[in-house]
């Protein structure tokens, strides 16, 4: 038995995640899906400013992650059978930056999921998720067959932060993170990052110190959950 890093999405439904991480318990082992943005410096800036209080009380979050059709029309992306669909691809994302931050708390209210007859994926869809004890929501949105976007936006009682290249900024990148208030709107830069590189000295400490493992298996619990939640609500 081995410690993994597994490529998100970690299973393709919420019975295989639960099974996945009661076995990695009953063995000690780290099991912690890749969410690379989460290491990044832009994040670690974000969270500053809103616990600085410089956009208030957070009252919503709002994201969307997207991009055109694949060229490639045997792309994985687009194979049923092997876990295609842009939920599970890259619906995760503003699902999973949700929950940091809302809290795991919360749960899917509502949903859309746009199905292809032939393909039999979904290509595109979006959520509402709200706290189960408390006045905040997240509305989402994503898609294989849309206008590129990979944004975040914060809005505050007193103000808002937003920044258009949340999940993917690569190693060479200087995010821009624009925070509007009372005070005014400024552009903050971030310092390029190498949030890859990050998450895997983030895995090493995991292994060697044995600090932090049952907080990844609540996580990844958690995400699945949230995923079948969508994909119920949608069919209601």
């Amino acid at each position: 038995y081995i410690h993994v890093l597994v490529e998100k999405t970690m299973a393709c439904n919420f019975e295989d995640v639960v099974r996945l991480n009661e076995k990695a318990s009953q063995k000690g082992l780290v099991l912690m899906e890749n969410f690379q943005f989460q290491f990044h410096e832009q994040l670690s800036a974000i969270k500053s400013l809103v616990n600085e209080g410089k956009i208030g009380e957070i009252r919503c979050l709002r994201s969307s992650f997207g991009f055109p059709p694949f060229s490639d029309k045997n792309n994985i992306r687009y194979n049923k059978n092997l876990g295609g669909g842009a939920l599970l691809d890259i619906g995760v994302y503003p699902i999973k930056i949700a929950q940091i931050f809302l809290g795991i708390d919360i749960e899917v209210s509502a949903s859309n999921l746009f199905f292809d007859k032939e393909k039999e994926i979904d290509l595109w869809g979006g959520a509402y998720l709200n706290q189960k004890n408390g006045s905040l929501f997240a509305e989402i949105a994503f898609g294989f067959n849309n206008y590129y976007q990979c944004n975040l936006e914060l809005w505050g009682s007193k103000g808002k932060i937003y920044t258009n290249r949340i999940f993917t900024a690569p190693p060479d990148y200087s995010a821009k993170i624009i925070l509007e208030n009372n005070h005014g709107k400024k552009t903050i830069s971030v310092e390029p990052d190498n949030h890859f590189q990050n998450m895997l000295q983030h895995f090493y400490s995991l292994v060697t110190k044995k600090k932090g493992i049952k907080a990844e298996y609540l996580q990844n619990i958690n995400q699945a959950k949230l995923l079948n939640q969508v994909i119920l609500k949608s069919i209601e």
